[in-house]
């Protein structure tokens, strides 16, 4: 997945504190970020099947592939992207799209739509505002704290290429490092993913 579950966890307490009581209000602060979190979650997981789908389907064909030459990760976009047009699924990576961001603009704002209609049918949340203008502010606030993310993310990233040897990215060894690091980087903002 893209984000970690603990900083969608993070990301979803910090919509509804920073969104309430202005644009929506909420019976219970921790079955709203759930609902949320939840939301959020579920609409990442979808590229990750999509993408397990792709491998299991260009396994089948890795003899074929071979064969003719064909590269591995071309063939892997080609047919993601046909997947994700047949299935009306929007891609998630903003980096594949020319944003800065983890999540493409376009994922933003297709999350902020979901939020709103969950939000509007939820028990535990009262919408205030019209819900064009409650799925701004929710593109906005999740904006910012997705630049926040980046910059702590890429902060752990360096901290790991400056170690006196080189680890590989993608690796044990790297993903223990990046999860610590990321989380002091965290944690010099004043962020406790835990909490």
């Amino acid at each position: 997945m893209l984000l970690a579950r603990e900083f969608i966890g993070y990301l979803s307490r910090q919509l509804v504190k920073r969104l309430t009581p202005q644009m929506f209000e909420v019976a219970n602060i921790e079955s709203a970020s759930e609902t949320i979190a939840a939301v959020i979650e579920e609409d990442l997981t979808v590229e990750d099947r999509l993408n397990d789908e792709v491998r299991e389907l260009l396994e089948q064909y890795s003899e074929y592939m071979r064969r003719e030459g064909v590269s591995y990760q071309e063939m892997f976009r080609r047919v993601k992207n046909q997947l994700l047009a047949q299935k009306k699924v929007i891609k998630a990576s903003g980096r594949d799209t020319g944003d800065g961001m983890k999540l493409s603009r376009d994922k933003i704002n297709d999350l902020a739509h979901k939020l709103v209609d969950v939000l509007r049918k939820s028990r535990v949340t009262r919408v205030r505002k019209d819900p064009n203008e409650v799925r701004l502010a929710l593109v906005k606030e999740i904006t910012d704290l997705l630049q926040m993310e980046e910059r702590v993310d890429k902060a752990a990233r360096q901290k790991i290429r400056s170690q006196k040897r080189e680890i590989t990215e993608g690796g044990d060894e790297y993903n223990l490092l990046h999860r610590r690091y990321y989380a002091e980087e965290l944690k010099k903002l004043g962020i406790d993913l835990a909490q």
